[in-house]
């Protein structure tokens, strides 16, 4: 029984490994938002909500719609090159169960025979280059190494002669982010390849004129969103250390035997060719979602009582995502081989009957899996300031509701082995749904833009924004590498003519995080009751995300 109960928890890994890349992918979507949608506003810091950036006052603050006047046009261009990088290594004393030889941080030569590392090393991890999941194939597409861009990206408004209303609509990409890793890469345990999507291809808005200093606005936003993960898994911990144990030492007498008195006693343990340990993958997982129809709104105001100042907030209302999709779980050979082999044993098939665990797992578990959660409601407010007739600065304050996450939860069409074994540690988990706890922080953050007016016809710019983490230090992963971040910005606006504008900006968001050993339990918790999937239990982790963007757009009148 006690041979069982170890088994359970072990494969119960591959259930949570599943919960936390559904919940990362998530999380990273959201946490990576806000960015690359106009070009004047990435050049501002994004402190634009008491100075809306012409007809992508849509997102920023749909009030700001009624500042145009006549028929414009607006085509953007938009660059963007992301860097992922992880480093991997073993504080003093690193072991699981007495074996230290983890391939991720030793280099000694494998199968030496020695269970501890004599030369350990720090080995690092970084992507390879883009991914996207694209609605019209329904699959994911690996780009060439280089950055992603995408353009023109087009946007329109119409104010009739003499009207207090103003019309728009704009196509965005609120989020579009995605990598994949070389075959051997040491991240591939928290995400091999990764693709989010959230592209609006529709967002009809208003904006209304009060009075000459108060305006409003509203914006509905029709989007597709889709997400999809391929992952390793693999389970260090003391547990899988005490199966090496079992299958190494107790275990090797009786290989290539099978008899009825030894899978008695033994609980069938001893069955398998291939046995389990710390070092070794559990599974491969491959989940793809996706809602094409995720309707949104943003609501705006905007008063300017005075030609140097302004004040203007934007909300944006949390929106409810219901994605549908399909997984694929493919177990290894040793998983496969230590569950059948158990069950294969009179002893082993009814523990595992007792604790709810199938006698038999097959190569694959595949089916339908779905996600509803709600995004975050987002609320910005700031204002402008004419210091002089040359200098202009903006202060934006940013709050973002993170905190109703608190968990996530995932239905599935039937019962799989991985959710029968998650199902003996997640009281909210039944046989056909998995919950997954976050703990999620609510965030404020303050957004600087400045800018300089040279000429008539030449303005520069620039804009920073320290943004904050939503996520507590012991929920910290390599699979949400933006945390606490910083981003820099500069740019340039010039009008070409009475009719036509040409914005240019570059920017960088910058991410460092240090997780050491046994701190975060999303990534490197240690010890017999590490359930939660922690591929890099005991290892000291840091990694560095950079987001470098750019950006040309187009303004005319016609």
């Amino acid at each position: 029984m006690k041979n069982n109960k170890m088994m359970s928890r072990v494969l119960s890994n591959t259930a949570a490994a599943l919960l936390l890349g559904l919940t990362s992918i998530g999380a990273h979507a959201q946490l990576a938002t806000n960015l690359a949608i106009d070009v004047r506003a990435m050049s501002m810091g994004h402190a634009v909500t008491a100075d809306p950036p012409g007809i992508m006052s849509i997102h920023f603050n749909p009030a700001g719609l009624a500042r145009l006047e006549g028929r414009q046009m607006n085509l953007q261009f938009l660059g963007a090159d992301f860097s992922i990088e992880s480093e991997f290594s073993a504080p003093p004393g690193y072991n699981v169960f007495g074996f230290s030889d983890d391939p991720i941080v030793c280099a000694d030569a494998p199968n030496n025979g020695s269970d501890v590392c004599n030369d350990f090393k720090t080995s690092k991890s970084s992507i390879e280059g883009v991914s996207l999941y694209l609605p019209i194939i329904n699959d994911v597409v690996n780009l060439p190494p280089g950055p992603l861009l995408a353009g023109p990206v087009p946007s329109f408004s119409i104010k009739p002669p003499g009207s207090k209303f103003t019309f728009a609509t704009a196509v965005y990409l609120p989020m579009a982010a995605g990598f994949y890793r070389d075959d051997n890469d040491a991240g591939n345990f928290m995400g091999r390849r990764v693709a989010l999507n959230r592209i609006t291809y529709l967002s009809p808005s208003v904006g209304y004129q009060v009075n000459d200093t108060l305006a409003i606005g509203a914006s509905i936003g029709f989007s597709y969103q889709g997400v999809a993960l391929e992952t390793d898994m693999r389970a260090p911990n003391e547990l899988l250390g005490f199966a090496r144990i079992i299958d190494e030492s107790l275990c090797a007498p009786f290989k290539g035997e099978s008899n009825f008195a030894l899978d008695f006693v033994l609980f069938g343990i001893c069955n398998p060719d291939e046995g389990l340990g710390p070092f070794k993958n559990l599974a491969s997982l491959d989940v793809q979602m996706d809602q094409r129809f995720s309707p949104s709104y943003n609501l705006g105001v905007l008063w300017e009582p005075r030609d140097w100042f302004a004040w203007g907030a934007v909300w944006h209302a949390p929106v409810d995502v219901s994605m549908r999709g399909k997984y694929s779980i493919r177990y290894s050979n040793a998983a496969q081989e230590t569950v059948n082999g158990i069950g294969s044993s009179p002893t082993g098939a009814i523990a595992l009957a007792v604790l709810g665990i199938p006698s038999r797992i097959g190569e694959m578990d595949t089916g339908m899996i779905s996600m509803d959660l709600t995004m975050p409601a987002h609320f910005q407010t700031g204002i402008k300031v004419n210091a002089t007739e040359r200098w202009q600065f903006n202060v934006d304050a940013v709050w973002v509701d993170y905190k109703q996450w608190d968990a996530f939860n995932f239905e599935f069409d039937g019962p799989n082995a991985a959710l029968a074994l998650a199902r003996l540690f997640s009281p909210q988990s039944t046989q056909t749904s998995l919950s997954f706890p976050l703990g999620y922080e609510s965030t404020w953050n303050l957004a600087f833009g400045a800018e300089y007016t040279m000429t008539d016809r030449l303005r520069l710019r620039a804009g920073y924004e320290p943004r904050a983490s939503a996520i507590p230090e012991d929920r910290r992963s390599p699979m949400v590498p933006i945390n606490e971040a910083r981003y820099y910005s500069l740019g340039m606006g010039y009008r070409w003519d009475k009719d036509t504008e040409i914005d240019v900006a570059i920017a960088t968001l910058r991410s460092r995080d240090s997780i050491p050993a046994n701190t975060s339990c999303a990534a490197n918790c240690t010890g017999i009751n590490n359930v939660i999937y922690n591929p890099y239990a005991g290892l000291d982790i840091e990694t560095k995300a950079t987001i470098n963007m750019v950006g040309l757009a187009f303004r005319t009148r016609f």
